[in-house]
């Protein structure tokens, strides 16, 4: 049987054991997957243990995402980003993935909305923030971060230069949102208290593509404003489900049976 896992602190109430368990019962697959809280002084015990123990896979979630980097080898998109979300153990120096990137591409795929050529705007310059830059970016988008502090929005489109990206702060959405054709929620603003939005309702369009990574609760007011005008809405359910898709493929080989994790993911939320 093989095993894979999840760390973070906390993980009881991660939404990736379902997911994922349910991937493995429609490929008929032998595995199983597990949650874990390491000790954070002893993250780099932890991923060799892991690796000892014939662990064939590991999710990373926070606060651990960062602290994985010296135990692995990045890929060159995890190392961009400078975050790991997916650990693979194929013998030698694990592989760190990350798949949240993915998870931004995939899920606007997914709604037949293009991103290369387009102009995108990111609202966030956490982590969340840094992976759908580079998502978009690396996609061919034009792409503008903007955050509440401008200082940090600076630091990360500077980080990205040679992607093209440009940054702001919050009032820069006025200029920006009217001629841009995709819209990336990544702050968390929403999810405390669903009449909260992180961009004001006039600023949005009918010809918008918006994504929300905010997942609880799955209709947000950005997306309900965002559907009020005609614009595409994207719940945050969907990039979770495909940073998880990658995951999936990657550690198995096999195409992931999406639907089936879409249904479980749903169904959990």
């Amino acid at each position: 049987m093989d095993v894979y896992g999840l760390i973070g602190r906390p993980v009881e109430h991660s939404l990736s054991p379902p997911m994922h368990e349910a991937a493995y019962e429609a490929r008929s697959l032998d595995a199983r997957y597990v949650t874990l809280e390491p000790d954070p002084d002893r993250i780099e015990e932890a991923i060799d243990g892991a690796d000892a123990l014939g662990v064939a896979g590991l999710n990373v979630t926070v606060p651990f995402k960062q602290d994985v980097l010296p135990s692995v080898d990045p890929t060159p998109t995890a190392a961009a980003v400078g975050a790991v979300n997916t650990i693979s153990f194929d013998g030698g120096t694990p592989e760190g993935h990350n798949t949240d990137t993915e998870g931004v591409t995939r899920a606007l795929e997914h709604h037949d909305v293009a991103i290369e050529g387009q102009s995108a705007v990111v609202v966030g310059a956490g982590g969340a923030g840094r992976a759908a830059t580079y998502a978009l970016a690396d996609a061919g988008a034009e792409t503008f971060v903007a955050n509440r502090t401008v200082e940090r929005a600076a630091e990360l489109a500077e980080e990205f230069a040679d992607l093209g990206v440009e940054s702001g702060g919050l009032d820069a959405l006025a200029d920006w949102l009217p001629q841009a054709d995709l819209l990336v929620n990544a702050t968390s603003v929403g999810m405390d208290d669903p009449d909260s939005s992180p961009v004001p309702a006039e600023l949005l369009h009918g010809d918008l593509a918006v994504l929300d990574a905010v997942y609880s609760p799955l209709r947000t007011k950005l997306l309900r404003d965002a559907a009020d005008v005609g614009a595409t809405t994207v719940d945050g359910a969907w990039m979770l489900l495909y940073q998880g898709v990658a995951a999936f493929e990657r550690w198995t080989g096999v195409d992931a049976p999406v639907a089936a994790m879409d249904r479980a993911l749903r169904d959990r939320l």
